[in-house]
């Protein structure tokens, strides 16, 4: 890219797509946008390939394991997993596995989660504990990692605290905490969570996730690497052959994407509008109809969460799709959930606000049921693990309740046998008759090499360009 004549490199990212834009959308809502939606954050960041090795290759696998993951926060679980004193989750990633406990206190404390004398796991499952006791031998740990009490401690003179004057507590991970979600760090150092995460507590503000809680988690093993995975979750405009059901009322390559520094970006996928891929529609009613019938997060599948009476979405005449339905959900959020939205957006109330973390944090924004994804590598650099989850909005006054078990589907498993999902199981799987393919493919490529757009993609090109960081030493602390 050295070698370009600058004059046309200043150019290069500024194509968009044909019909109504995002700028343009927000200029039509019908409340007034705050800065968060309108103030565009995009860099060119080069056309260069990304080499497929980085998907498929078990030695760049390794390198992220030891470059990368132990020194970025982890989104490891929500408050209300875990609400009460010894309530605890098991978090396993990239060959590490931790205790994340409630104290007393209301601390949470992240531990190893391994037994100090042979290395057993001292847990496989959630659960409520006051104490961490190994199965094989009994050496136990308070809730809080600190060393509690041993079999045979005359044969251990050596670890044994009293006489020896060694700790004998469980080795610790960082612990931060932001807006109902707990993350954690192996090594302690570098930024803060809420320096890591910026700019996204600012934009967050509005939407408080801090009083949603978590009324449905479904994961399932994937056969193909975590970066190919969500990836696939990073642009809207593989609607276009992948989910042709949506594009009635979505505006796949209208959808901005915006970055920002290193490590959070997004994509803004405007609802209510076709897609400039359809060349003749059937009215703004039909927009509507095909939204209530087709989108997944209109509310209708999760019991308890306010939406509109899809039968009561009338569009008068002269309205826009997008209007009409920003005024249902408008109102049927205020009623349900006792918080005033009169003045949130047709865009907050309507689309697609997805927002990702590095590295496989993904928390959607607005006040419709919001989709929080994460991924997480496999066994094997051609596995990996996708977790959805969905928050609804705790009404007005109603205390926190304990969030929703996660249901784990096996690798043969479709995301449709999970019918909590609703529609977005039939969407997942659409996305999963690419996946596996794009998986064999990598390894099958005759150049080696992947291509992106620069625009729809940037948040692939970003992402990347922030893993090599780690993987290169320029971020974190590289291993030999």
């Amino acid at each position: 890219m050295a070698d370009r004549d600058p004059d046309i490199a200043t150019k290069l990212g500024e194509d968009r797509s044909e019909g109504i834009s995002w700028a343009e959308l927000m200029a039509q809502d019908s409340r007034t946008p705050p800065a968060i939606l309108t103030e565009e954050s995009y860099s060119y960041r080069g056309s260069d390939p990304i080499p497929a090795q980085r998907y498929t290759s078990e030695e760049f696998a390794r390198l992220e394991r030891e470059r990368m993951w132990p020194y970025v926060w982890q989104f490891v679980a929500r408050e209300e997993d875990l609400p009460e004193p010894g309530d605890f989750i098991v978090y396993e990633n990239a060959g590490r596995s931790y205790l994340v406990s409630r104290q007393d206190d209301g601390a949470i404390r992240a531990m190893h989660n391994v037994c100090l004398h042979r290395g057993r796991k001292l847990r496989t499952e959630e659960g409520t504990a006051d104490k961490f006791v190994c199965p094989f031998h009994g050496f136990a740990w308070k809730k809080d990692g600190s060393f509690d009490s041993m079999p045979c401690k005359w044969d251990f003179p050596h670890i044994n605290p009293e006489t020896s004057g060694q700790s004998l507590d469980l080795p610790e991970a960082e612990v931060g905490r932001w807006a109902g979600y707990v993350f954690i760090r192996e090594e302690k150092g570098g930024p803060s969570l809420e320096e890591f995460l910026s700019p996204l507590p600012e934009h967050f503000k509005r939407w408080r996730h801090e009083e949603c809680a978590s009324v449905m988690r479904v994961a399932k093993e994937v056969p193909a690497n975590w970066k190919v995975v969500m990836e696939a979750f990073m642009e809207a405009w593989h609607t276009i052959v992948t989910h042709p059901q949506l594009l009635p009322f979505t505006g796949d390559s209208n959808a901005a994407y915006w970055t920002w520094g290193d490590n959070v970006n997004v994509n803004l996928v405007p609802f209510g509008v076709m897609s400039p891929h359809i060349a003749e529609g059937q009215g703004e009613q039909w927009i509507v109809d095909e939204f209530i019938k087709y989108n997944g997060r209109s509310g209708d599948n999760y019991e308890g969460e306010a939406h509109a009476n899809p039968m009561a979405i009338k569009v008068p005449d002269g309205v826009t799709a997008r209007a009409a339905l920003g005024a249902a959900m408008r109102a049927a959020y205020t009623e349900s959930t006792g918080y005033d939205h009169e003045s949130a957006t047709d865009a907050e109330l309507l689309d697609g606000l997805v927002y990702n973390v590095f590295p496989n944090f993904a928390p959607w924004g607005g006040y419709m049921p919001n989709i929080v994804y994460n991924w997480l590598p496999g066994k094997t650099p051609d596995t990996c693990i996708m977790e959805v989850r969905i928050l609804a909005r705790i009404p007005k006054g109603q205390p926190i309740p304990r969030g929703a078990p996660l249901k784990m589907l096996r690798l043969d498993q479709k995301w449709t046998e999970a019918p909590e999902l609703g529609i977005l199981g039939d969407v997942f799987e659409q996305d999963m008759d690419n996946l596996p393919f794009v998986q064999e493919g990598l390894h099958a490529s005759k150049n080696g090499l992947v291509n992106l757009g620069n625009y729809q993609e940037i948040r692939i090109r970003q992402f990347q360009d922030t893993l090599m960081k780690y993987i290169e030493g320029e971020l974190g602390v590289a291993k030999a």
